[in-house]
């Protein structure tokens, strides 16, 4: 078996892993890179191999950095079944339509100046069209089904805690009369989170490719956050002042409504309005409504035994017209407003920066990682003064970053997930998805417990495992 890196290495967006087993090429994760606009654009139109050699894509979870490169991967030659849970199915759907639209509407802005100019006009790096074509190649699977997907090579979805509908990728191979167990991990959640099951820790493994997104870090615990989360509120309601939350759409968005609705019904947070604008966290919202099955106990034990909606509640506004997000500038009492895109790189999120960033009664509220070069970042850094849609702003409103609300595990899950496999056993782990600041002590860690062979590959390389 042969382990090719293309993507997610050194860095933790555009996951791409490629594997070569039994004379088929197998692809895990087909994801966007993210960061410098046209270094970004270069790398995800241009595939390091060729897309028509690939035999099968095995997709993990429909985050955009795993999942958004597919139209162009199908565009360029791929014409095999991408295998996916039934809800990353269905959140793929909204997902990458969106992420069309997106782009045609960037490309169309930027082409405009380009024509004036008389420069060649650019093309998105794909279409809604080619997201339609993309998604007959989709292969929805249960969890903890297996499915043989090349010649000797069985698949298993197994849970991954991360986001609805999140997978763990578990491979039994057989390959020149030796069989193997390798784990891919996606992304993984973490336990104590709400809303969506706990991710299932592996066993017994041969080859593990794990994610190292917070290698160096500790989250804070869930009980403090709750109580955290009610005291900015209440701060800033009383300084009368707006929060602004950029938030993922998936995943992200649903568990601040959640908290939020709990907060409200137990009376710790004043009554003021809730809004949650963004098109495709409604669908998104809509998706995770039609999936219970991925639900904890919790969200069960709270909502769902009471016949209440977890994501919907009195004062929360979903919002999808334009005009009616525009409206939202005009408000001034406080509110808050959650809004995508997560790390500020596109979406609506960028006008309500805009308009409150510069106000000191504001408070503006990171809840989740942001890749370097990206608005969030800079703003989470310190910059005093920052670049929104071509306009420079000064940041006057109260910054706040909160660690608890990642879906990622920290240092002491990504520990805790090696600790049912054998030292002897286990002889090839590859951290992936982690910037060097927290992969590499993580991977200090690792070896320290005994782990022979822990590697954090770059960009293109290669590994012979077997």
């Amino acid at each position: 078996m042969k382990i090719q890196f293309f993507g997610a290495a050194q860095t933790v967006t555009g996951s791409q892993h490629l594997l070569s087993i039994n004379g088929k090429k197998i692809l895990l994760d087909c994801g966007l890179n993210q960061g410098k606009r046209k270094e970004a654009f270069e790398i995800n139109r241009n595939f390091p191999f060729n897309p028509s050699d690939v035999d099968v894509l095995v997709l993990s979870h429909a985050h955009i950095d795993h999942s958004g490169n597919i139209p162009n991967f199908v565009k360029n030659g791929f014409d095999g079944p991408i295998y996916a849970t039934s809800a990353t199915v269905d959140l793929c759907q909204i997902m990458l339509r969106d992420s069309a639209y997106i782009q045609e509407r960037d490309v169309e802005f930027v082409n405009k100046k380009r024509i004036k100019q008389n420069q060649n006009p650019f093309e998105p790096l794909y279409t809604i069209q080619e997201v339609e074509n993309a998604m007959s190649h989709f292969v929805g699977i249960q969890y903890n089904k297996i499915n043989e997907i090349a010649p000797g090579v069985s698949l298993q979805f197994i849970d991954a805690g991360h986001i609805l509908g999140s997978a763990a990728v578990l491979l039994e191979i057989e390959e020149n009369k030796k069989n193997y167990r390798f784990w891919f991990s996606g992304d993984i959640g973490r336990p104590e989170m709400p809303v969506i099951k706990n991710p299932v820790l592996p066993s017994d493994l041969d080859v593990l490719i794990m994610e190292s997104t917070y290698g160096n870090k500790l989250h804070q615990v869930s009980d403090e956050v709750e109580e955290e989360v009610a005291k900015l509120i209440n701060k800033v309601a009383q300084r009368k002042g707006k929060i602004i939350i950029p938030a993922f759409a998936v995943g992200k968005t649903q568990l601040l409504v959640y908290i939020l609705h709990k907060l409200f019904d137990q009376n710790r947070i004043p009554v003021l309005p809730i809004y949650v604008d963004s098109p495709l966290a409604v669908d998104a919202t809509s998706v995770y409504r039609t999936h219970p099955e991925c639900y904890d106990r919790e969200t069960y034990r709270v909502f769902i035994h009471n016949y209440e909606d977890p994501f919907g509640f009195s004062r929360l506004t979903y919002i999808r017209d334009v005009n009616d997000s525009k409206e939202l500038n005009d408000l001034k009492d406080p509110c808050i407003i959650i809004s995508a895109s997560g790390m500020a790189e596109a979406g609506r999120i960028l006008h309500h920066l805009k308009n409150n960033i510069e106000n000191h009664r504001n408070l503006i509220l990171f809840v989740g990682y942001a890749a370097q070069e990206t608005l969030a970042r800079k703003i989470m850094d310190g910059m005093k003064e920052v670049s929104i849609l071509g306009d420079v702003y000064k940041v006057n409103a109260e910054i706040i970053i909160m660690d608890y609300f990642s879906a990622h595990a920290d240092q002491n899950g990504l520990l805790e997930y090696l600790k049912l496999n054998k030292l002897d056993k286990l002889k090839n782990i590859f951290l992936v998805h982690g910037e060097s600041e927290q992969s590499l002590p993580l991977r200090e860690k690792i070896i320290a417990k005994g782990f022979r062979r822990v590697e954090y590959p770059k960009k293109g390389d290669a590994f012979e495992v077997g």
